[in-house]
């Protein structure tokens, strides 16, 4: 029988093992409402993907479709998704909509909706009633996490030999917004006293939620209480079927206010008390959208976090960042939102009066000629994953993707490598690759737009020189060359154009 999907830590590297082999999901999300219909999927999803080269899907499930009826469940979308995945040969990781989406109640049953009192909501200031059920609500915490238990052990029964379903997420961007924090009285009492003894003891902090976090109390209030209800939600979910469990995050910006974006959320801030309170979350997941694609890997890598981003830009750059995901944070995970738009004759711009009104960059949400790109991408990557893989961890890898500067210095065991970026073009990506050091003097350069010049260490007398430069893919792990390039195709440097592509490099010293 072959072993759960599970996370395994390998010298300092968390990697997601699937059927006995690390694996890394080269993935897109569907559309939000696109899993409520099984046709719809068939005919306006799965055909859009094929030619994507992804190996993986990200897809709803709903609370409000699952448990229609209270203690009745519905497991059709389910079991026609993974049917329909199985036979695409993709791999399916599942989102949670339960008690929160996006910061607010929408996916949970109508009986719990007309259940105002039972299931009570947040509060903004002056007690006014939100949409949003209060993680303090332990009435509505037990029901979700009795639903969730009941889909991994519907889960573990039709699939737990195939593992088409590879992780979850619990829940979606959760938080609190339009206020700092939950005013309900419920909230008001349990703010005015102590603080946890688990988080004093993991902050050195002790006293009320004010005196020990000041102007950060309200979002490490609702941080706390947010974590402790998806624990509940997810510990129920493992109980019965242990998947990897993660959560994702509505990043932090503009105007860097709690309640601009979900108050509690697993922001980078915030993911020290989500560690506290949830323990069973192994993943804490960047949803990017902001421009600031590299500082944001950064911050979602910090003490060994896996770096998997459910939801990704539409726009060209998804293109490009995937390679410095994979190269440089080495991510188990990259998908890019709505995904069977992408290669659709005809797509809905994203509604902008939404988006400002939830203070999100519509840039993130254009599609710009993205789809034939990313596929070119994820061929490329998807056939040298091995590799990959092989140098996770290693230092002998490294990713880049092209923002402001004209290029990057990278730093190897013998040589130094200057990338020199393409100028952009309109309707093409930024530069952005891998460069992977596999011998003493041996690189494969993987992606495009970009120039590459080896140079010898500083303060080395030797020179650097190229004995060969070869064209080629990579097929079962194993490198096919092409052409060998030399003369006005490679005497000088090694040039990757405006397609991906791989080169194998061997290089020489001289004096």
């Amino acid at each position: 029988m072959k072993p759960i999907p599970h996370l395994r830590n390998e010298a300092g590297v968390t990697r997601l093992y699937v059927d006995g082999k690390p694996y890394i999901a080269l993935g897109g999300e569907v559309h939000n409402s696109s899993a409520s219909n099984l046709r719809y999927m068939d005919e306006k999803v799965w055909p859009y993907l094929r030619g994507l080269h992804l190996n993986t899907v990200i897809v709803p499930v709903y609370w409000e479709l699952l448990e229609p009826v209270e203690g009745t469940f519905d497991f059709e979308l389910v079991d026609g998704i993974i049917t329909r995945a199985r036979e695409e040969r993709v791999r399916i990781v599942l989102l949670w909509f339960g008690l929160w989406k996006n910061g607010l109640s929408s996916y949970v049953p109508s009986w719990v909706k007309r259940d105002h009192l039972t299931y009570f909501r947040a509060k903004y200031p002056g007690k006014i009633a939100s949409e949003t059920i209060s993680p303090l609500c332990q009435a509505a915490v037990e029901a979700d996490a009795r639903a969730f238990q009941r889909l991994m052990s519907h889960l573990r029964e039709v699939d737990g030999e195939e593992h088409t379903v590879i992780m979850m997420q619990v829940e979606n961007e959760i938080g609190f917004l339009g206020a700092t924090r939950d005013f309900s009285e419920e909230a008001d009492n349990l703010f005015s006293g102590q603080v946890p003894e688990c988080l004093s003891n993991a902050f050195g902090v002790e006293g009320t939620w004010s005196e020990a976090f000041g102007e950060d109390a309200d979002e490490t209030f609702m941080a706390y209480h947010y974590a402790c209800a998806v624990e509940r939600i997810a510990s129920a979910g493992q109980q019965v079927y242990p998947l990897p469990m993660m959560v994702n995050a509505w990043l932090e910006q503009f105007p860097w206010i709690p309640g601009s974006y979900p108050s509690g959320g697993p922001i980078a801030k915030m993911m020290k008390v989500w560690k506290v309170a949830a323990p069973t979350i192994s993943i804490y997941a960047p949803d990017i959208y902001l421009p600031n694609f590299n500082e944001i890997c950064e911050e979602y890598t910090i003490n060994g976090n896996p770096l998997f981003i459910p939801e990704a830009r539409r726009d060209l750059v998804s293109a490009a960042n995937v390679f410095y995901a994979l190269g440089q944070h080495d991510a188990i995970g990259f998908s890019p939102f709505g995904i069977e738009d992408f290669l659709a004759e005809h797509v809905d711009e994203a509604d902008a009066s939404l988006m400002s009104a939830l203070n999100i960059e519509q840039s993130g949400f254009i599609l710009n000629g993205t789809g034939p790109y990313l596929a070119k991408s994820y061929r490329l990557l998807g056939n040298m994953l091995g590799l990959i893989q092989r140098y996770n961890g290693t230092g002998a890898m490294k990713g880049f993707v092209q923002n402001r500067e004209k290029g990057c210095l990278l730093s190897f065991n013998k040589y130094d490598i200057k990338i020199t970026f393409d100028t952009p073009e309109v309707g093409r990506p930024v530069a952005g690759g891998i460069v992977i050091e596999t011998g003493e003097n041996e690189f494969f350069l993987a992606g495009y737009g970009y120039t590459v010049n080896f140079l010898p260490k500083r303060n080395e007398c030797k020179q650097a020189g190229i004995i060969r430069i070869e064209e080629g893919e990579f097929e079962n792990d194993s490198w096919q060359r092409g052409r060998v390039l030399n003369g006005d195709e490679g005497a000088y440097h090694v040039k990757l154009g405006n397609d991906p592509e791989i080169h194998r490099v061997e290089l020489y010293q001289y004096e």
